[in-house]
């Protein structure tokens, strides 16, 4: 009997969930409750619904002349790393249909499974979600060391990465915080990409629906020129001092 995985939703053609045109599958189940989380809905280890890995592939390969040399299939969530036995087979039977393979994780767990996982996976969207270890306990709900671990056998493996951190305006919409993720990703070489990402808080009804507490309901979402200014830090290299 096939293995099954709990899915929350799909989507059929995302273009923000890794490179070119990709089929999504938002898993069920987070370990991790961050205080900007857009999906609360995706929380519940029994939430939504039952698939086959064989299932999914058969969707994803529907689409498969939209992808294009770029893109692929993306697995998101939640967080794919509690099933990640299921994203495992999902990825293996993706490659024998010679379709891209990018995980979208946090980053938070690493263990066996996980590594037979990373065996076949071609791209990682890494949630750095702050650069401080005392940010990462006070709102996400883990250390940063699970985060810079999950980095460092990326690195190892020479798997490519996106880094991605939300700006969330009073907690990292500053030049320090800037300055400590290039340096996370100048120390990597496999990170080729690195995105801002801005806070947003169209999630606010669903919190309501649930009828949950949203943490940071009450926080602005940054403008668009704080973002530009970001930006430019970011990508702007650091002038060499002069001898």
């Amino acid at each position: 009997m096939s293995m099954t995985g709990r899915i929350h939703s799909f989507q059929s053609l995302g273009t923000i969930d890794g490179p070119g045109i990709r089929f999504v599958v938002f898993m069920q189940g987070c370990n991790l409750r961050c205080g900007c989380c857009h999906n609360p809905d995706t929380w519940a280890l029994e939430g939504g619904s039952l698939h086959t890995p064989e299932d999914v592939v058969k969707r994803v390969v529907r689409f498969k002349e939209y992808f294009g040399q770029e893109g692929g299939i993306t697995v998101s969530g939640g967080e794919p790393l509690l099933q990640a036995d299921f994203v495992c087979e999902l990825f293996r039977l993706c490659h024998e249909e010679g379709i891209n393979t990018c995980l979208d994780t946090s980053g938070s767990i690493l263990n066996e499974k996980v590594h037979a996982l990373l065996d076949v996976t071609d791209r990682v969207l890494l949630d750095i979600k702050y650069t401080t270890d005392e940010d990462y306990r006070a709102h996400v709900g883990c250390g940063m060391a699970g985060p810079v671990a999950f980095l460092a056998e990326l690195q190892k493996r020479g798997i490519p990465v996106t880094l991605r951190q939300v700006i969330i305006p009073t907690l990292n919409d500053n030049g320090e915080n800037i300055a400590r993720l290039k340096a996370i990703a100048a120390a990597n070489s496999c990170v080729d990409k690195v995105e801002l990402l801005p806070f947003r808080k169209i999630c606010q009804v669903k919190y309501d629906k649930m009828g949950i507490p949203f943490a940071f309901g009450h926080l602005p979402e940054p403008t668009r020129e704080a973002m530009a200014e970001l930006n430019e830090q970011l990508h702007t290299k650091q002038e060499e001092s002069p001898c």
